[in-house]
Parts: structure tokens; C-alpha cells; sequence
């Protein structure tokens, strides 16, 4: 337009004449600009339509402005400068009468009492009539307090934006629009407020001439109470709503113009924001030759730079350097309201900078246009440059110490935790809402939301895992613990996520996705913890968040191995295992065991539950062992009666009352008690040694780890091996009442028909067929159980016989004849027993397996202490 070039031109003028000036001083750097008939400051200001060219010579065409030039060099100005002095003060004081009676009844009371008090009344009511005159200060002592408004300043009023003045005093001011309006107010010593005057900048510029006048002073009731002899001399240049072709322009628009035309001769944008070489000593130069101050320069050098500012690392640090000597200004009061209009500006858009800066920590990117790096990039372990000079120029504009200052920056650093929580998040949106909206459960999504909730938990960990080595390097202050506050919210939001996901898709079991997730939620609280980061409430707990559901794991454990064992009614006919036991048992032992082993994640990092689990485990092995007993119910039938009822009853006590119907052992027997002895020594061990190998990392109780352990087990192993020995000892009476049932097999009544002349050999025969017999239930005891279970059941027979030739010799100590048959008996009754088990089983036999039972040692000794006693006797 006119105006903007009638500014250009004007100050290129003032900078060719400074040039011309500095030249004549012997200034090296002055005739670069003058060179060409100062074609640089040409170019720079854009004048080559405007001036006259030589004939012939024809300019090439000045490339147009970068938009990102046209928003540096868009920046907010002055419409021109004021200078106000007040020259004189008149306030005129205001009277009250201080009787506040009517005039008119006065009169009436005058002249009710005017027979008889005329005179004493008159003078009283003349007297009352007298005005009593208000003291008011001296002109000399009153200041004015001038401020200039501005329609984009706030109501609130700067403490240091008024200017005092006093009679002959002046200042300058500094419109930013014919809207702007002059405030006078005048204060007298006390600092009590007599009047105030309102002065538009708009009536100075349509009375050019009228320098010198009087301006009316008004109270707050809009009452004239004196007048200010005020000389305003005004200089404007451009505005809204006035057009001007021609005129003076103030020094500081003629510096901005300058400083517009240096930016586009050095290509000022945002990767390139320093003036330096001719231009910015042209600049200096300008400011001191003209009288530009140092803060303005600076202040709007500063805000050209604001246009185009990016988060980046030299940025920051020419904001901090120019900020850092008008903030000194400012603190000193030395600036004027137009500098810290544009100070006040500046900050704002610093603040909002500092802010991206913040928020955005781990986006920095010193090579994007933006200075931020796209989101979904990877993040750096490594601290981006631009964050150290942000802090230093946060510390510059705060007050770093006080509260306000430390929770504004603790709140930009959530918000950046915020949105890289928002980010990861983003993956497992889909999960979350598509179980809402349709409620159908599939496995495969299940485990693909679970393995998406594993990768959050990561990322969590290892975004607080980064944050921590950049608290490390200590570039916050130290009141600001970057991983406290950012662990915080990732730590909240997580537990949100995961509560919501697994409210959605609820674990039915510590499935391998399942226990997947729990490792990777347990692993990020306990780095929490190794990184000396305390719990916050509403906080990552990942016990509080799987108990439940970890009780209820247990429990439908429970019930499906009971329903199990409760359907199972009837063994499988023909189905035997390797080991001659029952398949049923075998592979619900199976399945028990891995579904223990299912928990060992659980225990492992809460060894607590391995109590639970034992409890679990005892009932499901009690109703196993019943099973198994219902499904061998017509094998063990005959059996139950030779089971003694207490444990330590004899078992010789019930002899009397077995049925005499002849019992075989059936190989059904020999597959339950080999399965019960399975279950004994493998099985059930199996599962019990798992838990106790949990169970050592419980807390320590008194010294023992292991004190409330075990006890479920334990009653589980002595029931197992109750009921091993009491169907070992059911088969063997059976056996045993089998041979008792015959007269030529009963071996008390062979004792007892032992004659004085009988040796061994009358022995022997007498006993064949009992030895037959023998022969036999050994050999069915082999077919039917397992070698470990045949070698006891045989010994129990063994034994079982020498109670009966024991039991005969503590009857009978009188009668020696039978001793001798005694004696012989228990030859034949170790040599059939030997010979048969190692016929059956050769070399597995061991030494200790053909020693003779207890029972057999017994009667030998009572023969050997009364065989002494008889040649003592016949001694004497």
C-alpha cells in the first residue's frame, strides 16, 4: 500500500543517511550498503518499483516472501508516540453547609418565636447559617497518575504501567491503536484520589495544532472539580481507520522496517533465525544512532522470532539469550508500556512454546520441520537436545522454587505421560469396546487381547525405564522427579486398561496367555519397586487385581476333578497301564498334576497361594482314593470285613469272625493295590513335592518357612498308606483263614499232634499239604500284585503264620514235646516261604526281603531261652 511504502522509504532513508554518517567516520562496514547506489538496502527493503531506475537497467523481479517470512515479519506495532507534559493543576474546592435544615423551616421556626425571642433567635439562626470552609491541599503538592489504555489490555491494571507526573514533568506513550485512551488521574499526598480526565488518542489526531489546552477534571459524579494544562505533541504514522500518504513515522516502526529487511536478505525462517555480518551491525548501529533502546530491539527481534519458533534446541537458547537481558530491564523498571506490551506477548507465546516442549519430551526431533517427531516413532533412550535449554528458559520465566511454578511443570510432563499412555493404548481400544458391543467371546481374540495387554505392560516399563535415565542426567530441577510423575500415570492408567480388558475377557484359568499377561503385570510393579518408585493410590497392584479370579481358578479346578471322580462309578474293564494299575487313576493323577503345574507362575511370585493349592490338592486326592474304591467296590467287598475299624487294632482280634467261604485273590485286587501303592509312592509325592518346592519361598514364620505347609498332605499320605496296610493285611487273613478252614492245613492242630519220637521228617509230611497251600498263595499273590507289593503281601503271610506257631508256644510252655514240632515248623515255614519268592523272582530278590519276619524271630527266641533253661536244669 501507500502508507507501508511511504514507511519503507522513509526509513530507507534513515539508513542510508547513517550509512553516509558512519562512512564519514571511517566505518568499514558502511559503504557495503551504499555500494551500487545502495542496492543491498534496496533489495532488502523492496523499493525498486517505488524509485526511479535508469533507462536500459532492468531489476530482476524480487523472488515473493516466503509465507513462513510473511508470519516473522507479521508482528504488532505502534500507530505513532505521544509526549505528554503537564504544565499546571487547578482543583476547585466544593463547600456544604453544614446545617443540613431546610431554609424554609427555619423561616417558620423564626417566626413562631419572634415576639418573644427576636433577637436571641435571630442571632442564634443567623450564626447557624455560616458556611464552614473544607481545607483541601496545595496545587504543589498534587501529582497526576497517567496510563495509557489500550483496547486489548485487560481491566486489571499493571503496578507498574501508571507514570506519576508532576507540574513540568512529561513522558512518552506509545498508542497501539486511535482506539487507545489517555487515563489522568490526580492524587494529592495523601494518595486521595480528587478527580480523573479521560483523553482519546483519536482527538489528538484531528487537532494536530492544539498542543496546549486545558482538560477538565471530573469526580465520580461526573461534576467538573478543575481542570490540567497538559502539552501533548503527537506523531502518528499508520492505523485501522486513519490513512496517511505522507508524514513523520517514529523511530521504532523505522526499526522494525529495517529489521524486516534484514530477515529477508538473510532468509530468516525457522531453521535460520540469526541476524549477524553487515546486517546486524547495520541494526546496532540503527538503534544507537537513532535512539532505539536495547530492550526494544531485542523485545522485538524476540517477538519476529516467535512467529516461526519450534521446539528445537537453537531456538530455545536465542529465546533464553534475548529474554534474559529484558526480563533484567524489566526487573530494574526501565522498560516502557510499549516494550512490555510486546514483553507481556512474547511470554504468552514462550509459554505455550515451553509447553509443546514439555508435553512433547520424548517427540522432540532437532531435524523435523515441526521439531516434533511423529508419535508412533520409536523413542529415544537418548535426552533430546532441546530439553535442557527449555528448562533453563522455564526457570527464567518462573520461579522455579515456588509451588505454582513446580505443579504447572509437573502438569506438562503428565500431560506427556498422558498422551504416550493414549498412544500404546491405542492397540487394545479394539479389544476393549468390540467384546462390548458384540459380547461374543473368542478364544483366538482372547488370547490376542491378552498378548496386546503383555505389550502395554512393556511399553509402560520401558517408557518410566527411559524416563529414569533422563531424571538421571539431572536437567529438571531437583524438585521435579520426572519417573514419580510419569510412573504415576502410566501406573493408573494401566490398572484401568487392565481392569477394563479383563473385565471384558475374564480368565477362566492361568492359561499360558493368561499367565503370560500376569508375568509381564507382576514384572512392572516390581520394577516399580527395584526403582525405589513408592505405590500410588488407585495404582498397578497386580495381587489385588487377580486375586479373585485366581480363588475362582482354584475352585473350578476343584470341581472338575470332583466331577470326575463322581462320575467315574465302575473300573475300566481290560484297561491296564504299563505299571498294572488303574488307567482312571493314572491319568486323573495326570491331569491334577499339570493343572497344578499351571500355577506354578501364580506361586512364584505369590508363594502364598501354595497353601490354598494344598488344600485344593488334599480334597481332589481324597475323592480320588474313593474312586478309585467305588470302581473296585466287588473285589474289595469281601475284604471289608477283615479291616480292622481302628487303626492299631490287631488284627488277629477279628480272625474269629471271618467267613468261611474260601477266598482267591483276584488280578483286579492286585490292579487296585498297585494303584494305591502308585499313587503312595509316585503320584501323590509327585504333586506334594511341587508344592513344598513352592512353599520354601513363603515368609518366614518363627524361623521355619515351612511351618503352616504340609499338613493338608501329610494327612493324605497317612491315609494312603493306612489303607495300603489294611488291604494288605484283609488279603493276608483271608489267605490265612483259607488254611485254617481244612483240618489237615490248620497249622495249630499239626502242632498239637506232634508226638515225643516225631523228628523233622514226620514233621515235614504231616505238613505237605499245608506247605501245598502255601506254594499256591504265593504263587497267586506274584500273578496278581507287582514285585514290591508281592514281597510285602508275602512276608505279611509269613509273618502271618509264625503269629500262629507263636501264639501256640506261649500257650503251651509246659508241654516240651510240641516245642521240638515247633521248632521243625518253623524250618519248613521259612524254607517254603525262601524257596518260593526266590523261585518267583530270582535275582530281584534282595538279602533283607528273605530274612524271617518278626514273628518267626520271636518264637525262635522263646525255643532258645527255654532249650537253655533245660540244660541249666539238668546241670544241677
Amino acid at each position: 500500500s501507500g502508507q507501508n511504502a511511504w514507511q519503507a522509504l522513509v526509513s530507507y532513508d534513515a539508513c542510508v543517511r547513517l550509512c553516509l554518517h558512519l562512512w564519514a567516520r571511517g566505518c568499514a562496514e558502511a559503504p557495503e550498503f551504499l555500494r551500487d547506489e545502495s542496492l543491498l538496502l534496496r533489495d532488502a527493503f523492496g523499493l525498486h518499483k517505488l524509485l526511479l531506475q535508469p533507462q536500459g537497467l532492468k531489476h530482476k523481479e524480487v523472488n515473493k516472501k516466503t509465507t513462513e517470512q510473511g508470519r516473522a515479519i507479521d508482528a504488532r506495532r505502534t500507530v505513532g508516540k505521544i509526549r505528554l507534559e503537564v504544565k499546571k493543576l487547578r482543583i476547585v474546592p466544593r463547600r456544604k453547609l453544614r446545617n443540613t435544615s431546610s431554609m424554609r423551616a427555619l423561616i417558620y421556626q423564626t417566626g413562631a418565636e419572634y415576639l418573644h425571642h427576636v433577637s436571641s433567635v435571630m442571632k442564634h439562626r443567623i450564626n447557624s447559617l455560616k458556611f464552614s470552609s473544607l481545607s483541601f491541599p496545595s496545587e504543589e503538592s498534587m501529582v497526576c497518575l497517567v496510563r495509557l489504555k489500550s483496547l486489548a489490555d485487560e481491566d486489571e491494571v499493571e503496578p507498574d504501567s501508571t507514570t506519576i507526573l508532576k507540574p513540568g514533568e512529561y513522558h512518552d506513550f506509545y498508542p497501539e491503536s486511535q482506539g487507545d485512551v489517555l487515563l489522568l488521574q490526580v492524587q494529592d499526598a495523601m494518595k486521595n484520589i480528587h478527580g480523573t480526565a479521560m483523553i482519546s488518542v483519536s482527538s489528538l489526531t484531528d487537532n494536530h495544532n492544539d498542543r496546549v489546552r486545558w482538560w477538565s477534571v471530573h469526580d465520580n459524579d461526573h461534576e467538573c472539580v478543575g481542570k490540567v494544562l497538559l502539552s501533548i505533541g503527537s506523531t502518528f504514522t499508520s492505523d485501522d481507520n486513519v490513512f496517511m500518504k505522507s508524514g513523520t513515522i517514529v523511530e521504532t516502526l523505522a526499526y522494525d522496517l529495517l529489521m524486516e529487511a534484514a530477515m529477508r536478505a538473510q532468509q530468516f525462517n525457522a531453521r535460520n533465525l540469526h541476524i549477524d555480518g553487515l546486517w546486524k551491525w547495520i541494526l546496532t548501529e540503527f538503534a544507537d544512532y537513532y535512539g532505539v533502546s536495547d530492550s526494544y530491539a531485542k523485545l522485538r527481534y524476540l517477538s519476529y522470532i516467535m512467529n516461526v519458533a519450534t521446539p528445537t534446541k537453537d531456538c530455545l537458547e536465542v529465546l533464553h539469550e534475548l529474554l534474559l537481558h529484558v526480563l533484567k530491564a524489566r526487573n530494574q523498571r526501565n522498560l516502557t508500556r510499549q516494550e512490555k506490551s510486546i514483553l507481556l506477548d512474547c511470554e504468552t507465546q514462550i509459554k505455550r512454546l515451553l509447553a509443546d516442549v514439555f508435553q512433547n519430551y520424548k517427540s522432540l526431533d532437532e531435524s523435523s520441520v515441526t521439531g516434533l517427531a511423529d508419535v508412533s516413532v520409536p523413542i529415544s533412550e537418548n535426552v533430546a537436545p532441546a530439553l535442557a535449554p527449555a528448562v533453563k528458559l522455564y526457570s527464567l520465566l518462573h520461579d522455579i522454587l515456588s509451588q505454582d511454578a513446580q505443579n504447572i511443570l509437573r502438569n506438562h510432563l503428565q500431560i506427556a505421560a498422558m498422551k504416550r499412555c493414549r498412544f500404546h493404548m491405542l492397540e487394545t481400544d479394539e479389544f476393549v469396546s468390540s467384546n462390548s458391543e458384540t459380547g461374543v467371546l473368542d478364544s483366538e481374540a482372547i488370547s490376542k487381547s491378552y498378548m496386546k495387554m503383555k505389550n502395554l505392560c512393556i511399553s509402560f516399563r520401558k517408557e518410566i525405564a527411559v524416563d529414569i535415565k533422563i531424571h538421571n542426567q539431572h536437567i529438571f530441577p531437583s524438585s521435579i522427579d520426572l519417573s514419580a510423575i510419569t510412573s504415576r500415570v502410566y501406573s493408573t492408567e494401566l490398572r484401568k486398561r487392565l481392569q477394563t480388558c479383563i473385565a471384558s475377557w475374564p480368565p477362566s484359568s492361568p492359561m499360558p496367555h493368561v499367565n503370560d499377561l500376569l508375568v509381564a503385570v507382576v514384572d512392572f510393579e516390581r520394577s516399580l519397586e527395584l526403582w525405589n518408585i513408592s505405590p500410588v493410590q488407585g495404582g498397578i497392584n497386580a495381587r489385588e487385581l487377580y486375586h479373585d479370579y485366581i480363588m475362582v481358578w482354584i475352585q473350578d479346578m476343584q470341581l472338575e476333578i470332583l466331577e470326575v471322580c463322581k462320575a467315574e462309578k465302575v473300573a475300566w474293564s481290560g484297561v491296564v497301564t504299563k505299571y498294572s494299575t488303574s488307567s482312571f487313576a493314572e491319568e486323573i493323577f495326570e491331569k491334577l498334576t499339570r493343572m497344578v503345574m499351571e500355577y506354578e507362575v501364580v506361586t512364584s511370585r505369590w508363594p502364598e497361594y501354595t497353601l490354598i493349592l494344598e488344600n485344593a490338592v488334599a480334597n481332589m486326592e481324597r475323592a480320588i482314593i474313593k474312586s478309585v474304591e467305588r470302581q473296585y467296590h466287588e473285589i474289595l467287598a469281601p475284604l471289608k470285613n477283615s479291616i480292622p475299624k481302628r487303626l492299631g487294632m490287631q488284627v488277629q482280634k477279628l480272625a474269629g469272625r471271618q467267613s468261611n467261604t474260601y477266598y482267591s485273590v483276584h488280578h483286579q485286587l492286585g490292579t487296585f493295590l498297585n494303584t494305591i501303592k502308585r499313587i503312595l509312592d509316585v503320584l501323590h509325592c509327585r504333586v506334594k513335592d511341587k508344592l513344598k518346592s513352592w512353599a520354601t519361598y513363603l515368609p518366614s514364620s518363627n524361623g521355619d518357612n515351612e511351618s503352616s505347609f504340609g499338613e493338608q498332605m501329610n494327612v493324605v499320605t497317612v491315609l494312603l498308606r493306612t489303607k495300603y496296610k489294611n488291604y494288605i493285611q484283609a488279603v493276608v487273613l483271608k489267605l490265612s483263614a483259607n488254611m485254617q478252614s481244612g483240618r489237615s492245613t490248620r497249622l495249630q492242630r499239626l502242632l498239637e499232634d506232634t508226638k515225643e519220637a516225631d523228628g523233622e521228617m514226620q514233621i515235614r509230611e504231616r505238613m505237605q499239604l499245608l506247605s501245598t497251600q502255601i506254594s499256591d498263595c504265593v504263587s497267586s499273590l506274584h500273578e496278581a500284585f507287582t514285585t514290591q507289593i508281592f514281597i510285602a503281601a508275602s512276608r505279611a503271610l509269613w509273618d502271618k503264620m509264625g503269629q500262629i506257631v507263636l501264639k501256640f508256644l506261649e500257650g503251651r510252655k509246659e508241654n516240651r514235646v510240641w516245642y521240638t514240632g515247633a521248632y521243625h515248623a518253623l524250618g519248613i515255614l521259612d524254607d517254603i516261604f525262601a524257596s518260593q519268592m526266590q523261585r518267583l523272582l530270582g535275582n530281584a530278590l534282595q538279602e533283607k526281603d528273605l530274612e524271617p519276619p518278626r514273628s518267626i524271630t520271636e518264637a525262635r527266641s522263646i525255643l532258645s531261652r527255654d532249650s537253655n533253661n533245660r540244660m541249666e536244669s539238668s546241670s544241677h
